[in-house]
């Protein structure tokens, strides 16, 4: 293995020491390494926000959402989705202010960072901000996770649990214990779970989410430090042509329970 090789090892196993899945802890706000690729990544505890009550979840609502935001958590009927919803929010908007701090010298609070989503189109429900950065968000279980940064980034994060039985059928069809390539053999040994999460987190970089059938990313490797490759469909590139030629690198791997996967350039 080359030094170059060496190093992007060594960063990418460092990913899952790097976030830290803490219910307790309401939030925790973390610049990845290596600093050359800018990404902040802020986790929101939504397991903290269910024990709140409805005065302190008034509160945060008061402190953190913008007007429209409020109108439109106000919407929200079922306790799950507002919850999710509110964790969402909250960690986009902790993800922006501190990637501002830490690489534009902006002092701009959490508050007054404002989250959309586009509307309309296959990229309906991406989020969006009021700033010249991009974002990625999902949520699972006890948690809520935004990934901020200068370029396109797609983040999946999902509980560590047994697939449906059709599912998991279709996933192992891209699995080959005897593939001559020894990291498209290690497919084999992945968890069917985090192949999944691989293929949503390359979904949700291009902006598409599960608009797009997953069987479009059809996933070729995992090499020893948690980065995947992966080529499109035919389906992806008609929405997608890059992707043929630009695909973006990603990361897999168990964080504290759960499956995460990270794409970005």
């Amino acid at each position: 293995m080359s030094h170059g090789e060496t190093a992007a090892a060594t960063e990418a196993d460092g990913l899952a020491e790097q976030v830290v899945l803490d219910v307790s802890r309401p939030l925790r706000v973390t610049h990845l390494t290596p600093a050359a690729r800018r990404l902040t990544l802020a986790v929101v505890s939504i397991g903290w926000l269910r024990g709140r009550s409805p005065e302190a979840l008034a509160s945060l609502r008061e402190r953190y959402l913008t007007p429209a935001e409020t109108e439109q958590a106000a919407a929200l009927r079922a306790p799950r989705r507002r919850h999710e919803w509110l964790a969402g929010r909250l960690a986009l908007k902790h993800a922006v202010s501190a990637h501002g701090r830490r690489h534009w010298d902006l002092v701009r609070e959490p508050r007054a960072v404002e989250v959309r989503t586009v509307v309309g189109g296959i990229q309906a429900g991406r989020p969006v901000v009021d700033a010249p950065v991009e974002v990625g968000l999902t949520h699972s279980g006890d948690f809520a996770i935004a990934v901020c940064g200068p370029h396109a980034i797609g983040v999946d994060l999902e509980h560590d649990r047994p697939m449906p039985p059709t599912l998991a059928r279709v996933l192992d069809q891209e699995c080959d214990p005897r593939a001559p390539s020894p990291h498209a053999r290690r497919l084999a040994a992945m968890p069917a779970a985090l192949r999944w999460t691989c293929k949503e987190a390359v979904l949700k970089y291009y902006g598409f989410g599960l608009r797009v059938d997953a069987r479009e990313v059809a996933l070729t490797g995992w090499l020893p430090d948690g980065r995947f490759t992966w080529r499109p469909g035919g389906g992806l590139l008609r929405h997608a042509p890059t992707a043929e030629t630009r695909r973006p690198t990603g990361w897999a791997g168990a964080v504290h329970g759960h499956h995460l996967a990270l794409v970005g350039r």
